[in-house]
């Protein structure tokens, strides 16, 4: 190499040390101990525990670290936050969070910003990666975060093309447990899937929590429950080689099952009797063949709502948490527990009848009594006329028992409708979230809901439908009590419960009840 050449790289090499130095002299000494730095590598590595003053390294359940006092001016951090609340923050909220966010901070000109986001990148960056022995690259994702009353972000492990180091730095009121918002780690199973919060870190002002971003990096902001406090952060991730990745779990299907043969006097004996009516059968069915779904409300009979409802809150009835929890989180009855007449009510969703009754409602083949309108007008091409029907008949009366050999024999070749369902108890925390395994497919989703009277939509717990890859929102039902909502769901249409917020507790408390409940049920032709 010339003369020059060599001193130029030289002269280089001098100066980007020298900003490295420059970019560490901000944050806690403790970083620049070469001890310290020796002493966190070799526990990352050997995936042991680490703590030195301010340092707090863990591997368990996967590995982490918390810095108090990250950087050393308090100044510079209460003039970093007040910049940091001056920015303007979008509102975000779908199925895994509810928050605001600033945008990003790359190209941000103010003073402190500018100058945080330098440390980060630059000399940050380079200890970061020979601590980890990690080649992260200069490229960080960085922005601003604000949790505030009820606030969430919910199970997820940051797993995204590139990501390998998640960083947050705090800059909160003196923060307690009961306020909430606190960095809540899983612990995973054999499949490599989250099971329960095994670790909480609480927020501190001037700490920074970083992580190793990986198949079982599961964590969460637990709700913020503080009305006062604002749950300031700056978060992104560092860039580098990803971790190897297992093969996808696959979750056994749920098994799914024809109609149960109950007479049709179950219906009588549960339905309002004004849904039994043909003509307000046609009605409906008009209704919902022009918007695909419809709530139908004092659904059951008064005086069996009552007996239900009552029934769901006995204490001999077992309810088991469904997870996981980056899929889901409720309450799913063990039917082996439940009175005679939770058992009726179940049996009445599953029974031929109610088959019939749902075809009626919707139009949907759901029974071989009940034909689809234009396959009969069209099948072998023939019209009307030829078949002998100058009307056509496109319902069927649930009391109908009877059927010509040849429907028999035309529907035989196909697959009978089918349904499957669970009775699910919703309180505050439950929720659930759209995710890659759901089987996308058409179904009519049914949804009955109890002890739900006065909710309120700021609660959550309501359905969201939304279309694949998009963040509209096509439809959304709330929980209604004694409501049955109907919505028939296309293979590129999702669904999501929202998260149930603090804010329903004290509606569920005047209610003297914990939770409240809802048959729901998934109809295929």
């Amino acid at each position: 190499m010339p003369a020059k050449k060599r001193q130029n790289a030289s002269e280089t090499g001098k100066k980007n040390k020298k900003e490295k130095r420059d970019e560490l002299a901000v944050i806690n000494s403790d970083l620049r101990d070469e001890s310290v730095q020796k002493g966190m590598r070799d526990a990352w590595q050997r995936k042991e525990s680490y703590t030195n003053g301010d340092i707090h390294l863990d591997c368990e359940p996967f590995p982490h670290c918390q810095i108090t006092g990250f950087l050393q001016s308090q100044s510079f951090v209460e003039s970093l936050q007040a910049e940091l609340l001056q920015l303007n923050f979008n509102s975000k909220s779908n199925d895994l969070y509810k928050f605001q966010q600033s945008d990003d901070l790359r190209e941000r000109k103010e003073h402190h910003i500018s100058q945080i986001r330098s440390v980060i990148f630059g000399g940050f960056r380079v200890w970061l990666s020979e601590v980890l022995q990690v080649d992260l690259e200069a490229t960080v994702d960085i922005s601003c975060a604000k949790y505030q009353h009820t606030d969430v972000l919910l199970c997820h492990d940051d797993e995204l093309e590139g990501r390998r180091v998640a960083f947050i730095l705090y800059l909160v009121p003196p923060w307690e447990v009961n306020d909430g918002g606190t960095l809540d780690l899983f612990g995973t199973d054999e499949h490599c899937q989250p099971v329960s919060v095994v670790k909480s870190l609480l927020p501190c002002w001037n700490s920074l929590v970083f992580f190793e971003v990986s198949p079982i990096s599961f964590h969460q902001v637990a709700e913020v429950h503080s009305e006062e406090k604002c749950r300031l952060s700056l978060s992104g991730w560092f860039h580098g080689p990803s971790l190897p990745r297992p093969s996808r779990y696959i979750e056994a299907p749920v098994p799914r099952h024809t109609h149960i043969p109950r007479d049709e006097s179950l219906l009588f004996e549960w339905v309002n009797e004004m849904y039994l009516d043909p003509r307000y059968q046609a009605r409906v069915q008009q209704e919902f063949e022009e918007s695909s779904e419809i709530c139908l409300p004092s659904f059951l009979q008064e005086e069996k709502l009552r007996l239900v409802r009552s029934a769901l809150q006995l204490s001999e009835i077992q309810w088991r948490r469904k997870g996981p929890p980056n899929k889901r989180c409720y309450g799913c009855v063990d039917m082996q527990s439940v009175p005679s007449c939770v058992q009726e009510c179940w049996e009445l969703l599953s029974s031929e009848s109610f088959f019939i009754l749902l075809s009626n409602l919707t139009g949907l083949r759901l029974h071989y009594l009940c034909g689809d309108e234009d396959e009969s007008e069209n099948e072998d091409g023939k019209s009307e006329t030829e078949n002998g029907d100058g009307e056509g008949n496109t319902q069927a009366s649930a009391s109908n028992t009877d059927a010509s050999s040849t429907e028999k024999k035309d529907k035989g070749n196909q697959r009978p409708p089918t349904c499957v369902g669970e009775l699910r108890r919703w309180t505050h925390g439950d929720y659930t979230l759209l995710h890659d395994s759901v089987r996308r497919e058409y179904a009519l989703d049914l949804q009955l809901h109890m002890g739900c009277a006065g909710w309120k939509s700021e609660f959550g717990g309501f359905t969201s439908y939304i279309a694949h890859d998009e963040d509209e929102e096509l439809l959304t039902v709330y929980p209604e009590d004694n409501s049955l909502a109907l919505v028939y769901r296309d293979k590129d249409t999702l669904k999501f419960i929202k998260h149930i917020n603090n804010s329903s507790s004290s509606q569920l408390s005047s209610q003297n009840t914990p939770a409240f409940y809802d048959f729901s049920f998934n109809y295929y032709e």
